[in-house]
């Protein structure tokens, strides 16, 4: 990242910014930086300014304790405001999450596009997010990283033995360096379920858009987020999952973007 700018609570946010006109900032999910997204900011048109950040506590970011979410809203508000006070919002999985709640909060955005924020549409697995948020919070805080690694890919679905693959790949030490960050994510996504009430107070427009080869419960949450929006709109990619493909999304982001 080559450039930074400074939140309101002084934390150094790290983000490159490539392209010109409208900005759209890329905001990614858990156990990522924002090189996981800063390909798919390379298939946007050079007409657009695409804004890759590391969210705080990532990559060339820093981090100031207490967390909040309010304080990554915070972050997003100094990206617009270097941006040139105007910006579209992209969010993949939580970092969809995370976007929905900058808009609702008031931020000077123009429209927001989310691919599978993980929320639940019922209430049924309230017990067991909050079974891993305690979890989550005992092993972060008694120093524990590859135990809080396992249970976020746990969360995900991934088997036993393919978390026990991963914990012996050379990937591991980059996604325990990462693993104090889940507890921000999981802040991010509360309870868990679709926060209705609170999307109901974003005006702007929004896009939901989910694979259509991913689990059954995330396009129900994706098409729950659209509906739950004054002005929200649904899309299934065929053929997708959750590791979206960058060149089939973008299209579908640069038309919403109104390009």
């Amino acid at each position: 990242m080559d450039k930074q700018t400074t939140s309101r609570d002084g934390t150094r946010i790290a983000y490159e910014r490539t392209g010109q006109g409208p900005a759209v900032v890329l905001v990614s999910g858990a156990m990522s930086t924002g090189a996981t997204v800063a390909t798919l900011g390379a298939h946007l048109p050079d007409r657009f300014s695409a804004i890759v950040y590391d969210r705080r506590g990532r990559g060339g970011s820093g981090d100031t304790e207490p967390y909040a979410v309010a304080r990554e809203v915070e972050d997003l508000a100094a990206l617009i405001e270097a941006a040139g006070g105007e910006a579209w919002l992209y969010g993949i999985s939580s970092g969809g999450a995370l976007a929905l709640e900058a808009a609702a909060s008031g931020l000077p955005v123009r429209g927001v596009a989310v691919y599978e924020p993980p929320f639940a549409d019922y209430g049924g697995g309230q017990p067991e997010r909050a079974e891993y948020t305690a979890r989550l919070g005992e092993a972060l805080g008694q120093g524990r990283r590859g135990d809080a690694v396992e249970l976020f890919l746990g969360l995900t679905g991934l088997a036993p033995e393919m978390i026990a693959n991963a914990r012996r790949s050379p990937m591991w030490a980059d996604m325990e360096a990462l693993a104090p960050t889940l507890a921000y994510d999981d802040a991010v996504m509360g309870d868990g379920l679709v926060p209705r009430e609170r999307l109901a107070s974003v005006t702007v427009p929004v896009l939901a858009v989910a694979g259509g080869a991913s689990p059954e419960w995330l396009r129900r949450a994706a098409e729950a987020v659209a509906s739950a929006t004054p002005r929200g709109t649904y899309r299934t990619l065929r053929d997708q999952d959750h590791m979206v493909e960058p060149q089939v999304l973008a299209p579908v982001l640069v038309e919403f973007f109104g390009g």
